[in-house]
């Protein structure tokens, strides 16, 4: 009648509260008094004697208490709600679910899920099918489905690092339900969009689909995306967005290196009513190289981080010219356009000698990316060793023509091309061409995807003698086919010529903005980057996913989904092939971010054409009022305890042995204990403890192999899959049935049940902290064993060590363990089951390393674990050789491909076990002489 919003979970229980007169009646029921007879010698004695009464009946006021401690106990057992959750779903159609799953979900998704459970349950308990389709998916599946197959697919959804599609989404619900009007659309959204033309289509859209109702879930989004980056002179720029124009506030970021630390810090301040803001990192350029990634701690986003490759990277680089700068003349002076263009992205070095033989040799040893020469013909002979040795190292020698040049020697090692002597004059009284425009720039080569040049005339240049290789070396020309840009790599580096002059004399290329954007790019090739300064241009047509982003902003191993990225002439975008991330290869790769520059992160307006149910993910406000009523009858029945104590006299005489003190304390008791084991919050209590008992038990009576969480899933599930191969292959072949792997997080873990641990190296994954080499440190000196594996036997070939063995260098250094050797020929591991001459894994060839033996006469003792060895370090990928799929298929290949490799290799598992297990037996001397005896009869 009062319109409270209040529902009973147990409805029935509610006919307890028609017992109450009985109890009422039961509270204040006595035995009959007994009949009195009066014994005359006790006259005396009653007139001295105090008598005591007891009352007949319970006051009313005390029983009234007590059927108020009976209500509040039924009450509770019926499990009211307040504010139950209504079905909200119309039942005149099918449920139709839009979810975002983009970038801006990820850091409240389990609130979504939820919300999008409820309403499938609504539409289970209705008999209704549902329809759900996420924003962010490659394919919109929008075909209605049972609740059960709906609840399944929402289970298995996660956020994705990519913009929703709402627009092609709306389109493909369109298409698949085929004019069938939904009964209800539930659109679950994040909020924002980077498209400010998106409102104009959906208004068309969510009319068409001509929902019964439409409820909308939107909370205020607090998402910040970084947007862009810049390597400036002195300090690294990073440029942020937010949706909504709010108060001034700042948001700390920090700089990563390529191993995922963090190395420097700033802060982000947005301006009150602004939705741009500005953070600095102040730092020396050599540091602000190593920055690999930006991120926003506390924000879990693909937006909240931005990654940098080689572009980003601000070059030193070294300015040589033939001539002296004319103070009187600056415009005239050759390094005075190039200086001016270079200076927003490189830190310029100018030689303190004129003296070329002097000059060159000092600007080599301050280890510049570019050397530059404007008009530089013939070199001093003692400076073309030293230059090409460093050309070859990587450098990259930029050359500029000039008078000089073209009367230089045209067989000029540094030179890309051969050049004809002297220059080509276009136009003037004596010449019978006209001055030349640039043509197109090549889809091949680092210009390539710039706007075609306007209004750039050159009208004197230097000629390159035709060669068969002379167009595959040419960046640029003009529009009769004649070079104006050649290159040509010398071992790791390469030389590159403008055929024109560095300032406007011969053509007006230096005064236009293609010049400085043509530096920019010849520059970015001087080091590892998108392309490698020895590479070709024609390599960066296509490059695999290297390290990808995940909703969350952390890099992970790339999924079998990611395609190449396919560079072309406009800038690469984001989509579900190509998810954010690095592509390339770990020598060189381009960043792909969520955001760029040209991005604007704003609040979607959903169209106020539509009437829907607006409300939030947190509205969800339904209480059960059962453990406040216990609570009640709990605090009613201590306060009928005393009462009944002060009504026996409990103040006036404490007796502990009193009868009404004892049961009183023995009801309070019982009451408790029932009240406590009808909490819910109790019992789930004995429920966790019982569930820690069982795992403990299940731990100690089967043996299992663990091994370390690495945080990157790909080697995380490599690793689960090995050791489930390895397992079943112990099973088959010897008498241990060990259990199936477990996945151990050493920071937090129990270490002590696994005899083996398997730790995969890998480069990328988190750092452990100091806290976890300290447990596993302890593990190892208990007497349990760990085994490394690098994996890097294939890719890391020849002297310099791959960044998995400088991982676990880093690993190692803290750790405090013997010295280490190769397995010798006559270990127990050559003989523990198998004999085995070698230790192959997915490769075969590299050592396998473990504690070194005591060498004769030593006393040294190896581990507590009857000498087995506490560390064993490979790089030949075991885990890799024994993986297998659901159905025991092995995962990968063996290098080389051969089958007798993979059964090596499991043997070399099989005796790793046995060898932990069982120790050093096979080497023990004690049965011998009846060994030898035996042999004798």
């Amino acid at each position: 009648m009062l319109g409270l919003p209040l529902a009973f979970s147990a409805p029935l229980v509610l006919f307890g509260l028609l017992a109450l007169p009985v109890i009422w009646w039961l509270l204040r029921l006595t035995p009959p008094r007994p009949q009195a007879e009066i014994f005359p010698p006790l006259k005396i004695l009653a007139r001295v004697m105090k008598r005591e009464e007891t009352p007949s009946k319970s006051p009313w006021w005390l029983t009234l208490l007590r059927l108020a401690i009976a209500g509040f106990i039924i009450m509770a057992l019926a499990d009211p709600i307040l504010n139950p959750r209504e079905n909200s779903i119309s039942t005149a159609g099918p449920l139709l679910i839009v979810m975002d799953n983009g970038w801006a979900t990820a850091a409240d998704w389990e609130d979504r899920v939820s919300v999008a459970s409820r309403l499938i349950t609504d539409a289970e308990e209705s008999e209704i099918p549902v329809s759900l389709v996420f924003t962010a998916d490659a394919t919109h599946d929008a075909t209605p489905r049972s609740a059960a197959q709906a609840l399944e697919r929402l289970q298995a959804a996660s956020a994705l690092p990519q913009h929703g599609d709402r627009a092609r989404t709306l389109a493909a619900v369109a298409d698949t339900l085929g004019g069938t009007a939904p009964g209800t659309l539930a659109i679950l959204s994040d909020g924002v969009t980077s498209d400010g033309e998106e409102t104009d289509r959906l208004s068309a859209q969510l009319e068409a689909i001509g929902a019964a109702s439409v409820l909308l879930f939107e909370d205020g989004p607090d998402a910040v995306a970084l947007v862009d980056a810049e390597n400036g002179a002195d300090a690294f720029v990073v440029e942020a967005q937010r949706p909504v124009a709010a108060g001034a506030v700042s948001y700390p970021f920090n700089a990563h290196d390529i191993q995922g630390r963090a190395i420097a810090e700033g802060s982000i301040d947005f301006a009150d009513g602004e939705t741009t803001g500005t953070g600095f990192i102040r730092a020396p350029f050599e540091l602000r190289n190593d920055f690999a990634r930006f991120a926003i701690p506390g924000i879990r986003s693909a937006g909240s981080a931005y990654l940098l490759d080689d572009s980003f990277r601000r070059r030193r680089v070294a300015l040589l010219s033939g001539a002296s700068a004319d103070l009187a003349q600056p415009l005239l002076a050759p390094l005075y356009y190039i200086e001016r263009a270079l200076e927003p992205f490189a830190d310029i070095v100018r030689p303190r000698d004129p003296e070329l033989s002097v000059a060159i040799p000092e600007l080599i040893e301050t280890n510049p990316s570019v050397i530059v020469m404007a008009d530089i013909g013939t070199l001093p002979d003692d400076v073309y060793g030293p230059l090409t040795e460093w050309v070859e190292d990587g450098g990259l020698l930029l050359r500029f023509a000039g008078p000089r040049l073209a009367g230089a020697d045209e067989n000029d090692p540094l030179i890309p091309v051969t050049l004809r002597q002297g220059e080509r004059a276009l136009g003037g009284a004596m010449s019978w061409t006209e001055p030349q425009n640039l043509a197109p720039y090549p889809d091949q080569g680092p210009f390539a995807g710039m706007p075609p040049p306007e209004n750039i005339v050159v009208n004197r240049q230097v000629l390159a003698q035709p060669s068969p290789e002379l167009s595959a070396n040419t960046w640029a020309s003009l529009e009769d086919g004649t070079p104006l840009v050649t290159t040509r790599q010398i071992g790791e580096g390469r030389t590159v010529l403008f055929h024109v002059t560095a300032e406007a004399t011969w053509s007006n290329l230096p005064i236009s903005g293609d010049f400085v954007e043509m530096l920019r790019r010849t520059v970015m090739l001087s080091s590892a980057g998108g392309q490698p300064a020895g590479g070709s241009a024609g390599e960066q047509a296509s490059l695999p996913p290297y390290r990808l982003l995940d909703a969350a902003g952390q890099l992970i191993a790339p999924s079998g989904e990611a395609r190449p990225l396919v560079l072309s002439n406009e800038a690469p975008t984001v989509s579900p092939e190509n998810p954010p991330g690095l592509y390339g290869t770990e020598d060189g790769f381009i960043a792909l971010n969520l955001m760029d520059a040209r991005d604007a992160l704003e609040l979607i307006a959903w169209p106020d054409a539509v009437s829907a149910t607006r409300t939030g993910y947190g509205t969800d406000n339904a209480m059960s009022l059962r453990p406040h009523l216990f609570t009640a009858a709990m605090i009613l029945l201590l306060v009928d305890s005393a009462i009944v104590l002060l009504m026996a006299g409990f103040a006036r005489r404490l007796r502990i042995g009193s009868p009404a003190l004892g049961r009183t304390a023995a009801g309070m008791v019982a009451i408790f204990a029932v009240s406590l084991a009808l909490t819910p919050d109790a019992t789930a209590q004995t429920d966790d403890t019982r569930a820690g008992d069982d795992i403990i038990l299940e731990q100690l009576n089967t043996t299992r192999i663990g091994y370390v969480l690495t945080g990157e899933d790909e080697v995380d599930r490599i690793s689960e899959r090995g050791l489930a191969g390895l397992a079943e292959f112990l099973a088959y072949r010897t008498s241990l049935e060990p259990g199936a792997p477990t996945g151990l997080d050493i920071e937090t873990d129990q270490l002590a049940f696994f005899p083996l641990i398997y730790w995969p190296v890998s480069a990328s994954a988190p750092m452990p902290s100091a806290q976890a080499i300290s447990r596993i440190d302890a593990y190892m000196k208990a007497g349990g064993t760990v085994l490394f594996d690098t994996r890097d036997q294939f890719s890391g070939l020849g002297n310099a060590a791959s960044p998995e063995t400088d991982r676990l260098r880093a690993i190692m250094a803290d750790l405090d363990i013997p010295p280490l050797e190769p397995v010798p020929e006559d270990h127990v591991l050559t003989k523990a089951f198998y004999l085995l001459p070698d230790f192959p894994g997915r490769y075969r060839g590299g050592e396998m390393w473990i504690e070194q033996l005591p060498q004769a006469g030593e006393t040294r003792t190896m581990t507590s674990a009857d000498g087995v060895t506490s560390v064993i370090i490979t790089g030949n990928d075991l885990a890799g050789a024994w993986a297998i799929d659901t159905n025991g298929v092995p995962i990968y290949p063996t290098v080389p491909a051969d089958p007798a490799q993979r059964e090596f290799a499991y043997r070399t598992g099989v005796n790793i076990m046995m060898y932990m297990l069982t120790g050093n037996y096979k080497t023990d001397q004690v049965h011998v002489p009846a060994l030898l005896e035996r042999l004798g009869q």
